[in-house]
Protein backbone atom coordinates (compact mmCIF):
# COMPACT_ATOMS: atom_id res chain seq x y z
CA UNK A 1 0.00 0.00 0.00
CA UNK A 2 1.29 3.33 -1.22
CA UNK A 3 1.15 5.82 1.82
CA UNK A 4 0.49 9.70 0.52
CA UNK A 5 1.15 12.19 3.93
CA UNK A 6 -1.14 15.58 4.41
CA UNK A 7 -0.54 17.96 6.11
CA UNK A 8 -1.80 22.24 6.49
CA UNK A 9 -5.31 21.62 7.48
CA UNK A 10 -6.71 23.49 9.77
CA UNK A 11 -8.89 26.42 11.29
CA UNK A 12 -9.04 30.02 9.63
CA UNK A 13 -11.39 32.71 9.21
CA UNK A 14 -13.64 33.49 6.21
CA UNK A 15 -11.14 35.38 3.67
CA UNK A 16 -8.27 33.17 4.57
CA UNK A 17 -5.84 31.18 2.94
CA UNK A 18 -4.36 27.80 3.53
CA UNK A 19 -2.28 25.42 2.03
CA UNK A 20 -2.12 21.78 2.03
CA UNK A 21 0.24 19.32 1.22
CA UNK A 22 0.50 15.77 0.09
CA UNK A 23 3.74 13.71 -0.34
CA UNK A 24 4.56 10.30 -1.21
CA UNK A 25 7.24 8.11 -3.11
CA UNK A 26 8.96 9.32 -5.91
CA UNK A 27 8.25 5.92 -7.77
CA UNK A 28 4.91 6.69 -7.58
CA UNK A 29 4.54 10.51 -7.26
CA UNK A 30 6.36 10.80 -10.98
CA UNK A 31 3.91 8.78 -13.09
CA UNK A 32 0.47 9.45 -11.30
CA UNK A 33 -2.54 11.98 -11.84
CA UNK A 34 -3.18 13.75 -8.56
CA UNK A 35 -6.05 15.36 -6.96
CA UNK A 36 -7.65 17.17 -3.92
CA UNK A 37 -11.12 15.88 -2.84
CA UNK A 38 -12.87 16.96 -0.03
CA UNK A 39 -16.40 15.49 1.94
CA UNK A 40 -18.60 17.55 3.61
CA UNK A 41 -20.42 16.21 6.40
CA UNK A 42 -23.63 14.46 5.11
CA UNK A 43 -22.24 14.57 2.10
CA UNK A 44 -20.23 12.83 -0.80
CA UNK A 45 -16.86 12.96 -1.70
CA UNK A 46 -16.29 15.81 -4.67
CA UNK A 47 -13.30 16.63 -6.49
CA UNK A 48 -12.04 19.78 -6.00
CA UNK A 49 -8.80 19.98 -7.81
CA UNK A 50 -6.57 17.78 -10.09
CA UNK A 51 -3.04 17.58 -11.74
CA UNK A 52 -1.91 15.37 -14.00
CA UNK A 53 1.81 13.76 -14.45
CA UNK A 54 2.31 16.06 -17.25
CA UNK A 55 0.52 19.24 -15.03
CA UNK A 56 -3.14 19.80 -17.01
CA UNK A 57 -4.95 21.45 -14.02
CA UNK A 58 -8.80 21.35 -13.57
CA UNK A 59 -10.83 22.55 -10.80
CA UNK A 60 -14.47 22.34 -9.66
CA UNK A 61 -16.47 25.61 -10.71
CA UNK A 62 -17.04 26.44 -6.69
CA UNK A 63 -12.84 26.62 -6.32
CA UNK A 64 -12.38 28.22 -9.41
CA UNK A 65 -10.18 31.70 -8.93
CA UNK A 66 -9.92 31.05 -5.43
CA UNK A 67 -7.92 27.40 -5.29
CA UNK A 68 -4.43 26.48 -6.98
CA UNK A 69 -3.44 23.10 -7.17
CA UNK A 70 0.47 22.59 -8.07
CA UNK A 71 3.07 19.53 -7.87
CA UNK A 72 6.37 19.85 -7.20
CA UNK A 73 7.98 16.97 -8.65
CA UNK A 74 11.21 16.89 -6.99
CA UNK A 75 9.64 16.61 -3.63
CA UNK A 76 7.29 14.23 -4.69
CA UNK A 77 4.12 16.62 -3.46
CA UNK A 78 1.02 17.86 -4.30
CA UNK A 79 0.18 21.34 -2.97
CA UNK A 80 -3.54 22.79 -2.93
CA UNK A 81 -3.42 26.64 -2.22
CA UNK A 82 -6.88 28.17 -0.81
CA UNK A 83 -7.48 31.65 -0.71
CA UNK A 84 -10.62 33.60 0.03
CA UNK A 85 -12.07 30.55 2.25
CA UNK A 86 -15.80 30.20 2.50
CA UNK A 87 -17.31 28.61 5.36
CA UNK A 88 -18.77 26.08 2.88
CA UNK A 89 -15.10 25.07 1.79
CA UNK A 90 -15.23 23.75 5.25
CA UNK A 91 -14.55 19.53 4.58
CA UNK A 92 -12.45 16.87 5.17
CA UNK A 93 -9.83 17.10 2.02
CA UNK A 94 -8.19 14.12 1.17
CA UNK A 95 -5.03 13.28 -1.42
CA UNK A 96 -5.63 10.72 -4.50
CA UNK A 97 -2.95 9.37 -6.79
CA UNK A 98 -4.44 7.70 -9.58
CA UNK A 99 -2.89 5.87 -12.40
CA UNK A 100 -2.48 7.65 -15.76
CA UNK A 101 -4.22 4.70 -17.41
CA UNK A 102 -7.36 2.98 -17.09
CA UNK A 103 -7.71 0.14 -14.26
CA UNK A 104 -4.93 1.06 -12.57
CA UNK A 105 -3.96 1.99 -8.94
CA UNK A 106 -6.09 4.49 -6.92
CA UNK A 107 -4.75 5.51 -3.88
CA UNK A 108 -5.75 7.86 -0.73
CA UNK A 109 -4.68 9.78 1.85
CA UNK A 110 -6.15 10.14 5.65
CA UNK A 111 -7.76 13.26 4.98
CA UNK A 112 -6.83 16.53 6.70
CA UNK A 113 -9.66 18.86 7.99
CA UNK A 114 -10.50 22.01 7.10
CA UNK A 115 -12.47 24.50 9.03
CA UNK A 116 -13.70 27.71 8.18
CA UNK A 117 -15.17 29.95 10.29
CA UNK A 118 -17.87 32.89 8.94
Amino acid sequence: QVQLVESGGGLVQAGGSLRLSCATRATIFSISNMGWYRQAPGKQRELVAAITNIGNTNYADSVKGRFTISRDNAKNTVYLQMNSLKPEDTADYYCNARSTWSKGYNYWGQGTQVTVSS
